[in-house]
């Protein structure tokens, strides 16, 4: 007799993006279909609605087929959700599912960074974090490349081209992005502004995982650990603190929130379930 599938969705409301997982789980879980899509001004519910709706569509399911929708970040508003997982063991868990021995997630998103130290299972030890107001942050990156007339996606392409990168003040976003200005009309090159910027951002990483006491391996999560300029300034500096971490990145690294959310909400279901029967 074929076993039942049992599958979940996992949502990831960001502020700049929503992601969406579908997942079957089991004691392997099993990502069956991705997709995430830019706000851009529009209400962030309807926006995750809507990947939700296009998510069943093309993989021919229902709502009633999944068995549990779990939302995490700011998702708690979404009205067919069955339950809300806080960002941080959504990450630590889908941070260990793409990059499986990892000991530490680095959460790098749009407002703040958080390292994450985590067990083999992807549970919460510790963490340390940015604050909202530092300039460390992959909202900052957006708004300088808006500035620069720079493509998100070309950020870290022209970083990987800098030759001699200058590093803007790490107070604040005002201040930073006053330094930038400057940066423009002395003539510095977009590359080796960018680059600045990324070890900027690096430094804040470096220090929290130092004070972390983060172990190895490192994995690197959220929107930013698909940009491969960060993911460069980070080896970088990792290598110039002889902190002997091995750093990891995946190419699915923005979806690891929605990963986590899609399987702690199997988890949930097999755990209510069990209670019932």
């Amino acid at each position: 007799m074929k076993k039942q599938e049992i599958y979940t969705i996992g949502v990831d409301v960001g502020s700049s993006n929503i992601k969406a997982v579908l997942m079957e789980y089991s004691d392997q879980p099993v990502i069956i279909d991705q997709l995430s899509e830019r706000i851009r001004k529009r209400n962030p519910e309807m926006v995750a609605d809507q990947l939700i709706d296009l998510i069943l569509e093309r993989n021919s399911l229902n709502y009633k087929d999944i068995a549990y929708l779990a939302s995490t970040g700011e998702g708690e508003m979404l009205m067919r959700k069955r339950g809300h997982f806080y960002s941080m063991t959504t990450h630590a868990k889908g941070g260990v599912f793409l990059c499986p021995g990892s000991m530490t997630v680095v959460d790098m998103g749009a407002l703040y960074v958080r390292a994450i130290k985590i067990n083999e299972l992807g549970r919460v030890l510790d963490y340390k974090m940015t604050g909202q107001c530092a300039s460390g942050s992959g909202q900052f990156i957006e708004n300088i490349s808006r500035y620069l007339g720079l493509a998100i996606d070309d950020v870290g392409p022209t970083s990987l081209k800098s030759v001699t990168p200058e590093t803007p003040s790490g107070i604040c976003s005002v201040l930073a992005e006053t330094d930038v200005i400057n940066m423009v009309s002395r003539g510095i090159s977009t590359p080796d502004i960018i680059k600045g910027i990324h070890l900027s951002i690096a430094n804040k990483i470096v220090k929290l995982l130092s004070s972390l006491k983060a172990t190895s391996p490192v994995v690197l999560t959220g929107g930013m650990a698909m940009n491969t300029g960060m993911i460069q300034a980070v080896q970088e500096l990792i290598e110039e603190s002889k902190m002997n971490l091995e750093i990891k990145a995946h190419p699915d690294s923005i979806y690891s929130g929605a990963i986590g959310a899609a399987i702690w909400g199997g988890f949930r279901y097999y755990k209510l379930n069990l209670t019932r029967n």
